[in-house]
């Protein structure tokens, strides 16, 4: 797992559109699964455009702390 933003950065862009799964810790033993389309990255967080059948909002960012830290997870279809 790489272990700066740059290079966690870097890693995203090599996946601009392409299919996304993210499973996030929402509380103590709650775990949230989002579907969607990575849409673009910026300096400290990137934002996926969620598919609109499972979702009650269209778009998401995480900040690649999250990634670090480890609080979410992310899979790419």
């Amino acid at each position: 797992m790489p272990v700066s933003f740059a290079s966690i950065k870097n890693d995203l862009d090599s996946h601009i559109g392409d299919d996304i799964t993210i499973v996030a810790q929402a509380g103590r033993k709650r775990v949230t699964r989002r579907h969607g389309k990575l849409a673009e990255t910026f300096h400290s967080v990137f934002v996926v455009d969620l598919d609109p059948t499972e979702n009650s909002f269209e778009r998401v960012s995480y900040s690649y702390v999250d990634l670090l830290t480890k609080s979410i997870e992310l899979t790419f279809d």
